[in-house]
C-alpha cells in the first residue's frame, strides 16, 4: 500500500514508520522538515505546514494514496485542512483519552461519542487541549461521512523516546531530592509503551476497522507505586510538598482504558508491568548518569 503519514519523524511516529516498512509499504512523510529523520531513502518526504491549508493544498495536490495517518492534527480546522486535499481510502487521525469528560475506571469507546455533540470550527489554540481534540473528532466525523476514517485514542505514552519527559521528572525529583507536589499520588491510571503505541497505528492501516477506537496496555499503576519502586531502588525518600515543583500529571483523575474493541478485531496489547519497570530502571541510569 502507499501510506502517508503526517509527523512521523519522531516518538511513536518513528515506531509506526518502521512498522508500514517491515510489513513492504510504500511509505511518505510529510513533516515541517525540521527533524532529521532516521529513515533516509527508505522513504519519500513532503514538506508541509499543518497549520497552513495552502501549505496542504501545494503539498497533496494530484497525489493519491491508500492510508493516511495523520499523526499532528489537533483541531477541527486542521481536519479540514486535511481531508479538503486529501485523496485517501483510509484516514486515520491520532486523537486522545482526553477527549473522555473525564475519563474514569473502564472508559470506553462510547463515552464520547463525536456524531452528538456540537461541531466548532477551531484553531488549536482557541480552546484547551482536551476540547480542540474533541472538535477534530467531531469535524471528522460529523463533516467527512463518506471518508473511511479511524480515530484512535491513546492514554500518556511512555517510552526512552519520550520527548515530554514527564515520567522522568518524578524519577529525577526522588534522586536529585528536590520537593515535588501531587495531587493524585494514589490513583490508578494507564498508560501505553511507545514502541506499541506506534505498531498499533500500523496494525490498523490494514485492517478494515472504523470508527474511534482504544489504545492502551492492560493493567493501571498508580504514582505512588512509581515512587515507591524508585525509593527502594535508589535508597531515597521522595519529598512530597505543596511547595514543590507542581507534577506533570497533576488533575489527572483515576481511570483506565478499555480495549476489548482492539481486542475484538485482533490486536492483543502487552501488560504494563511487561515494560513499565524496565523504563523507570532506564531513566534512574540516565539520571544517575546525568
Amino acid at each position: 500500500m502507499k501510506v502517508l503519514v503526517i509527523g512521523g519523524t519522531r516518538f511513536f511516529g518513528i515506531h509506526t514508520v518502521k512498522t508500514l516498512l517491515k510489513q513492504g509499504h510504500d511509505v511518505t512523510i510529510a513533516t515541517r522538515g525540521n527533524t532529521n529523520s532516521v529513515f533516509g531513502n527508505q522513504v519519500s518526504y513532503l514538506t508541509i505546514e499543518r497549520t497552513d491549508p495552502d501549505s496542504m493544498k501545494k503539498a497533496f495536490r494530484d497525489k493519491c494514496f491508500d492510508v493516511a495517518i495523520d499523526k499532528i492534527a489537533y483541531c477541527s480546522n486542521e481536519i479540514k485542512y486535511a481531508l479538503d486535499v486529501l485523496n485517501c481510502e483510509k484516514y486515520i487521525y491520532m486523537s486522545s483519552t482526553d477527549v473522555y469528560k473525564p475519563k474514569h475506571l473502564n472508559t470506553v469507546e462510547s463515552d464520547y461519542n463525536p456524531i452528538s455533540e456540537e461541531l466548532k470550527w477551531c484553531k488549536r489554540n482557541d480552546f484547551p487541549y482536551r476540547i480542540v481534540k474533541r472538535q477534530a473528532e467531531n469535524a471528522l466525523f460529523q463533516e467527512y461521512t463518506k471518508q473511511n476514517a479511524i480515530s484512535v485514542r491513546y492514554p500518556f505514552v511512555l517510552g526512552k523516546d519520550d520527548y515530554t519527559k514527564r515520567l522522568l521528572f518524578y524519577i529525577e525529583h526522588i534522586i536529585k531530592r528536590l520537593p515535588m507536589h501531587i495531587d493524585n499520588i494514589d490513583c490508578q491510571m494507564s498508560y501505553i509503551d511507545s514502541v506499541e503505541a506506534g505498531e498499533f497505528i500500523a496494525y490498523l492501516a490494514s485492517s478494515d476497522f472504523t470508527g474511534a477506537i482504544n489504545g492502551c496496555s492492560g493493567g493501571t499503576i498508580s504514582l505512588g507505586e512509581i515512587l515507591n519502586y524508585v525509593e527502594i531502588k535508589c535508597n531515597i525518600k521522595a519529598i512530597i510538598s505543596p511547595n514543590g515543583d507542581n507534577a506533570p500529571y497533576n488533575g489527572v483523575p483515576e481511570y483506565s482504558i478499555n480495549t476489548v474493541l482492539a481486542e475484538s478485531i485482533g490486536y492483543k496489547f502487552s501488560c504494563l508491568y511487561d515494560w513499565i519497570y524496565k523504563l523507570i530502571d532506564f531513566y534512574v541510569t540516565v539520571v544517575k548518569g546525568a
